[in-house]
Order: C-alpha cells, then structure tokens, then sequence
C-alpha cells in the first residue's frame, strides 16, 4: 500500500467528521474485547489513525504499539493526552516491522480493505504472524460485501445520506474491488473524497490466515459478540497463531 490517502487534507478535519465512531457507546465494546484477548500482553494496531481505540486500550493498562503510514494523521494522535505511552512506527502496515512480539494484533473498520491487491493483504497476515506470540490473536474488523443488496445491474450503493455528508460505494466485481466516494458538504462548499479498496468474503481471509499459519478462533457479527449470520454486514474475526514455535 504505497499510497497514502490520509494525508494533511483529510487528516485535518477527519476527528471531527468521523467523531460519531469516537463516541463511548462504539469505542468502548471494542476496547474491552481486545483487552480481554490481549491478557495482560501487548496489542498491535495496524492503521492507528488518530488514536480513536489506541489510547483507550492504553488506559486500560495494555501497551499499544501502531504502525500507520500518514505522518499527518499520526501528528494528531501524538497531540492528544496519553499518546506518549504508545509506540508508532510510520510504515505500510502490509510490510513495516516492529522490534517486539505482541498478544494481540487487530485492524478495525474496514481498513484492512485499504490494501487493495490479494498479495497485500496477504503480506498483511504473514507480517501480523511474524510479531505474534504463540496463541497470539490477529483481529480484523471488516464488512462483508454488500452485493446483494444491489439492485440487479447497479454496482453503485449508497452508506449514508445526510445534510453534510454523502457517502456511497462503486463496486467493481470483476475486480473484487470499490471505491468509496465521499462528497462532503461545508459552508455551501463541496469537498470530493474517493477512496479505494479491496473487498473479501470471510473464506478468503480464513485462508489468507491459514496461509500465515493462524487458524479461525472465533467470528461474530460486532464487538458485543453478536452472532455472525447470513444477514450480518459486518464481522469480527478472531484468528490464533499456532501454538508450536
């Protein structure tokens, strides 16, 4: 992933527009079933952002390491109160190594999807396998694709429809791709945002998983442990390197 989509100009103003997933009633889930799987070790994030679920894991005790490859994003989170107790290496998260093991590795809301080629997102789990302690966790937040919810020869679907924001996705099947467009609207100004990613189904990072030598632990539809079903959106997969080693 060597582009960097999250520079100063959505970085900026990306804790503001973004602030209803800073909210405690989303944060808070999330937190308490990493620490749970982090027991008392450390947690690597991969995409840390501006530190949205960083420096809450911090508080609870568990050292955070991130890797994130926007300088502009990372400068917002090392403002913030705490940030000093988190480790950040700026990097591709696909590839950078960090001189330390870690219980739990995680990547949450959909930003495994930003690496967008098949290698990539393998890399991605052989490196999280590579600084994992055995019986470590990898975590991953993601949706499933939404493809059958388009209405039969439409590869455009909306996400959300409000008086500042309008958001919808472009498939591209053939390609098991989309891009997210973002039209942001400010004082009767429109800013254009388009983001691409790589979609997979939950098989296929079971066996990107495989590939790196972790095994599926456990899936749920949300940070509460909802069940997974056939009508989930989204999940929470758990994957636990081997033991042996």
């Amino acid at each position: 992933m060597s582009d960097d989509y999250f520079g100063e100009r959505v970085a900026e103003r990306f804790d503001e527009r973004y602030a209803h997933l800073a909210d405690a009633t989303v944060v808070e889930p999330i937190v308490a079933f990493l620490a749970d799987l982090a027991r008392g070790g450390a947690a690597l994030e991969l995409g840390i952002g501006t530190g949205r679920i960083a420096l809450p894991l911090a508080e609870r005790g568990v050292r955070v390491h991130g890797i994130d490859l926007s300088e502009a994003m990372v400068a917002r989170f090392r403002a913030k109160p705490g940030a000093e107790q988190v480790g950040v290496t700026i990097g591709d998260f696909a590839t950078t190594a960090v001189e330390a093991t870690f219980t739990v590795a995680y990547l949450v809301s959909n930003t495994i999807m930003n690496l967008t080629t098949q290698d990539e997102q393998v890399a991605c789990f052989c490196n999280v396998a590579e600084h994992l302690e055995p019986n470590g966790c990898f975590v991953v937040e993601v949706l499933v694709p939404g493809l059958r919810r388009l209405p039969p020869g439409e590869t455009f679907q909306p996400f959300d429809v409000g008086p500042t924001h309008l958001g919808f996705d472009e498939y591209d099947v053939a390609h098991q791709g989309l891009v997210s467009h973002h039209y942001w609207i400010d004082d009767g100004e429109v800013e254009v945002f388009s983001l691409p990613f790589r979609y997979a189904w939950p098989s296929e990072l079971d066996l990107m998983a495989r590939l790196a030598g972790m095994t599926l632990r456990e899936r749920w539809g949300g940070w509460k442990r909802e069940p997974f079903t056939s009508d989930s959106n989204a999940h929470v997969s758990v994957w636990e390197k081997s033991g042996e080693g």
